[in-house]
């Protein structure tokens, strides 16, 4: 198997101007693409196209082969390394995904399927007489639309982009998202959210209102991520990595710049910038209450132990 490449039989969405408003790919695989493919699409897809009136779309078969380390080339391609990750067949951040916004055309996502703005603008009084709704208006749908994450619980379909990757044994509660390029590495708890490009390692818990920042906005490049047995309290955040075993004490944001006094040991009252600590095991993050400093511990231990029966 060549893991530089990747490919799958899928169905493209396809509007009367040529337009592949989305393409779903029921399984993907690693590798290269068996020669003839083409003409081995599975019975299921085939049966599955064909033209959708009500959508005023056509469901074409299509197969796909991409090589992971060059940019997506267009609409099939992007979906195909959006479907990779949310099928766990490559890590977050391992895969290009240089310029995929432009080969995602804004699409209204309803419970018919996907559909050009404008068509269902021009078709609403009839399409809601048929029960018909917009789900999202974006250019990444839903996870759930698409993946059925094995051994993975979501309370809330509509916080979960395609191209999260959920290991097995994750909950999403209802107040957990989850960004395409960004997810669990095993078994966790997330009721904040994880930004795109983030991973969480196993055993880790992101508490409810909790906030990972990402790369897409605001600047920021360094790719963060939280290693095992980690708790980011309820309404905290980080900018920073955490290594193993680390706690961050609800309501505490850390960013690089967050001016943090380490005590214990021979630093004892030595103050640094939290991106120098970023990575590092066995940390306890708090804010003193007196003096309102924040404050970096080392601890001993494990950091939290997830409730077996949730993660089952």
């Amino acid at each position: 198997m060549d893991n530089a490449y990747g490919w799958g039989h899928g169905l493209a969405t396809v509007t009367n101007d040529g337009v592949v408003l989305d393409t779903w790919f029921p399984s993907t695989a690693l590798g290269r693409a068996p020669e003839n493919s083409t003409g081995l699409v599975p019975a299921a897809l085939e049966s599955a196209a064909g033209r959708d009136e009500r959508r005023d779309v056509e469901l074409v078969p299509v197969t796909v082969e991409i090589e992971i380390g060059a940019a997506p080339a267009n609409t099939s391609d992007a979906y195909l390394r959006l479907h990779l990750l949310s099928h766990l067949h490559v890590l977050p951040n391992s895969i290009n995904l240089d310029g995929i916004f432009g080969h995602l055309p804004v699409v209204a996502f309803t419970t018919a399927g996907p559909m050009a703005p404008e068509t269902f603008e021009a078709r609403r009084p009839e399409l809601q007489r048929e029960g018909v709704s917009i789900v999202s208006l974006d250019k990444f749908p839903r996870l759930l639309d698409y993946v059925t994450p094995s051994r993975v619980r979501v309370a809330d379909a509509n916080r979960i982009r395609l191209g999260a990757y959920l290991s097995a044994g994750t909950t999403v509660m209802h107040e957990g998202f989850v960004n395409f390029n960004a997810g669990t590495l095993g078994e966790s708890m997330v009721e904040g959210r994880i930004s795109q490009g983030v991973v969480v390692g196993n055993g880790s818990d992101i508490g409810g209102g909790a906030s990972i920042m990402g790369t897409l906005s605001g600047g920021g490049n360094h790719t963060v991520s939280i290693g095992q047995r980690c708790l980011l309290g309820a309404n905290a955040g980080i900018g920073i990595s955490l290594g193993d075993d680390c706690i961050v004490e609800a309501g505490l944001y850390l960013t690089a710049g967050t001016k943090v006094t380490l005590r214990g040991g021979d630093t004892d009252g030595d103050v640094v910038s939290a991106r120098e600590l970023s990575s590092r095991s066995n940390i306890l993050y708090r804010r003193n209450s007196v003096s309102g400093a924040v404050e970096a511990t080392e601890r001993s231990g494990h950091g939290v132990t997830l409730n077996a029966a949730l993660h089952a």
